[in-house]
């Protein structure tokens, strides 16, 4: 498929390609560059002068996991029978047919970050996924980490029941004890397989084989944080256990952004477009991610489906440009930026050759990020999910 006639937004070094091509073969782009093509086969796409970017990544939602319109019988996203759940993994519980994915796809967001909730110390295990298929594993572009959550959720859920964690310093000692605990489980198995005639293997524990990827650095740790102390908190476990850290909400980082820039930890900045519905987020406003990135912290911006509606990705970012952030920007973090938090820019987030054909087109004079926008075409895996040129 050749898709000519183009402002191409390539989220690389290449920048704005004014008037130029993109041609995608199977799953992939084979190539793109500027002017007119060589040729032109019959299939084509004449985008007379719109605009083409790369799919849209939400990068923190409970999408699929959490399904549309019900409650219980559809909500997998929490195992709030205990507080330190690492083996959980998101993959698991995630419904490909919700209809939430066809919105996603309507709306050119062609992958998300599909993770488990924040009713416990430590939820489980992210997944990234496209957003078109009708198997999870098909979907499946990697695991890409373990969510703890630090502050207001897990205190609220087990305080009701008396069982720890009640207060902020529970949730950081049973973050710390099972990361203790993994550490020295890893420890035993280096043991084990050094010296095999002197110590004997420990005994299996998923919990601890669940974190072992995160304190070798395999896995990124994401924390779910709002209020600028837990933020704190987070990043004194990561340094403690020398973690490769991403901070979800983010919500008061603009109160901390020279700190949180200064560790160099990326932040998953969101929801934006909803009411301050806790006491954690009485300190959310428009102008976060503008203050953040000013400081030069890294940014992407999320949803938190179904807490704002995925579609509603773009609408958040513009939300963001209203408080400050350069519209240029406001696009690198529903793109490029979210895939390299993830760890998934090798696949997609950008447009070059060798890239998965994740792309979509808006009709000359759109803004991709307005409310009345949406793409006239938009693809996965170089499969046309939606056209309307």
């Amino acid at each position: 498929m050749l898709i000519y006639n183009a402002r191409i937004y390539t989220m690389t070094e290449a920048g704005i390609i004014d008037n130029g091509w993109i041609l995608t073969e199977n799953e992939q782009i084979k190539a793109l560059g500027a002017g007119a093509p060589e040729t032109v086969p019959a299939d084509s796409i004449d985008a007379d002068g719109g605009t083409v970017l790369p799919g849209f990544i939400d990068a923190h939602t409970h999408l699929g996991i959490i399904e549309d319109g019900l409650d219980f019988e559809g909500d997998d996203c929490n195992e709030s029978t205990d507080p330190f759940t690492p083996q959980m993994r998101a993959i698991d519980g995630i419904n490909p047919f919700d209809r939430c994915f066809e919105e996603a796809r309507m709306r050119g967001i062609t992958a998300a970050a599909s993770s488990p909730g924040s009713a416990n110390a430590c939820g489980g295990e992210i997944c990234a996924i496209k957003t078109d298929g009708r198997r999870v594993d098909d979907m499946l572009i990697k695991p890409c980490g373990i969510k703890f959550a630090m502050g207001e959720n897990p205190k609220n859920v087990y305080n009701d029941r008396s069982e720890t964690p009640v207060t902020r310093m529970a949730v950081a000692a049973l973050i710390r004890e099972g990361l203790y605990k993994a550490r020295r489980y890893v420890h035993d198995m280096d043991s084990y397989y050094s010296d095999s005639e002197n110590y004997d293997p420990p005994e299996y524990d998923i919990k601890c084989e669940a974190l072992m990827p995160v304190l070798d650095r395999k896995m990124k740790a994401f924390f779910h944080c709002h209020r600028a102390d837990d933020i704190c908190t987070a990043m004194r476990l990561a340094k403690e256990f020398s973690l490769d850290p991403v901070i979800i909400h983010g919500t008061e980082g603009w109160k901390i952004a020279d700190i949180i820039a200064q560790q160099q930890i990326p932040v998953i900045c969101g929801p934006i477009i909803c009411d301050r519905c806790k006491p954690e987020m009485k300190g959310l406003e428009l102008k976060n991610a503008s203050m953040m990135h000013e400081n030069g912290v890294k940014l992407a911006i999320c949803t938190d489906h179904t807490v704002i509606p995925i579609q509603y990705l773009p609408l958040s970012a513009q939300a963001a440009v209203k408080g400050g952030l350069d519209p240029m920007e406001a696009l690198k973090m529903l793109t490029i930026n979210p895939a390299e938090i993830l760890g998934i820019d090798e696949v997609t987030g950008s447009l070059a050759a060798g890239k998965d054909a994740d792309i979509q087109l808006y009709r000359k004079g759109e803004n991709p990020l307005d409310l009345m926008s949406e793409p006239a075409l938009v693809m996965i895996n170089g499969n046309i999910c939606r056209r309307e040129v």
